[in-house]
């Protein structure tokens, strides 16, 4: 009988083993959500620098700007990387959402394309009534107009404000009509307008780049900065430290001049 409860308890003693080393190699999995291009290219680079530091960095992919936060905020990923501090501040106020910045990582210069028009002069010369296509979340809708002021073809009746809309446009001397479109469609109803407000995230997958068919390009002093994205809290842990330091090394910064090196991707300090 003494024989049997040290056997059992040997086996307790295994299954608790067992159980303890799952959670502590489950507890190095780190789930992460991005944008294709060039956050989840940038994030694949430092997989083998993160496992080394004993991460299991893993990347999961989304197409469009809403899904990435609510996963975060409900606990389904531990971070994200795809949008800018404007955005997420946003979200925090209308949504009631916690996420924080962990830190900022690059900046993708927003641009105006068109496939009717080769220049911006060549735009502005024609006497016919435009169409441009502008993301409709609040605050790259913002942004995008503030690019058009930027340009000379309208005036806000205030270029401080980051979540303008197009009832915030003071002149319009060109009499231009807006339609807002979901962020990832633009580069596919770039043809059935006469112009496009698209984000470099979008763009770049479509085979746009800013510099070579921009008519219009975003400064690179822009505030809106990419940045990994965590809960309220998290923001200290080493493994977020980890993460923001792997994507400035560089091994990351060759490949934004290598696959890059027009400034469709700059990298900050």
């Amino acid at each position: 009988m003494k024989k049997s409860i040290t056997v059992f308890t040997l086996i307790l003693c295994i299954l608790a083993l067992f159980v303890s080393c799952k959670k502590q190699k489950d507890s190095s999995k780190f789930v992460i959500g991005a944008t294709p291009s060039p956050h989840a290219e940038m994030l694949e680079l430092v997989k083998d620098e993160m496992s080394k530091q004993g991460y299991a960095l893993e990347i999961k992919e989304f197409t469009d700007y809403v899904t990435p936060n609510e996963s975060l905020e409900s606990g389904e990923i531990d971070a994200n990387f795809f949008q800018h501090l404007p955005y997420m501040n946003s979200f925090n106020r209308d949504r009631g959402f916690h996420l924080v910045n962990a830190g900022a990582i690059h900046i993708e210069p927003l641009a105006l394309y068109s496939k009717q028009f080769d220049s911006l002069d060549a735009f502005k010369q024609s006497k016919s009534i435009k169409t441009i296509a502008i993301p409709n979340d609040p605050t790259n809708e913002g942004r995008a107009l503030l690019l058009l002021e930027s340009a000379g073809l309208i005036t806000l009746k205030d270029s401080s404000a980051l979540e303008s809309t197009p009832k915030d446009i003071k002149d319009n001397p060109f009499g231009l009509k807006f339609r807002e479109i979901e962020a990832a469609t633009l580069p596919r109803i770039l043809s059935d307008v006469d112009g496009a407000v698209i984000n470099g995230n979008y763009a770049i997958p479509a085979g746009l780049l800013a510099t070579r068919d921009g008519l219009y390009v975003e400064g690179a002093d822009s505030p809106y900065v990419n940045i990994i994205t965590v809960k309220s809290g998290r923001e200290n842990e080493a493994v977020v430290k980890a993460l923001v330091k792997a994507l400035k090394s560089d091994n990351v910064k060759k490949y934004i001049q290598d696959t890059y090196p027009n400034g469709e991707v700059v990298l900050v300090n």
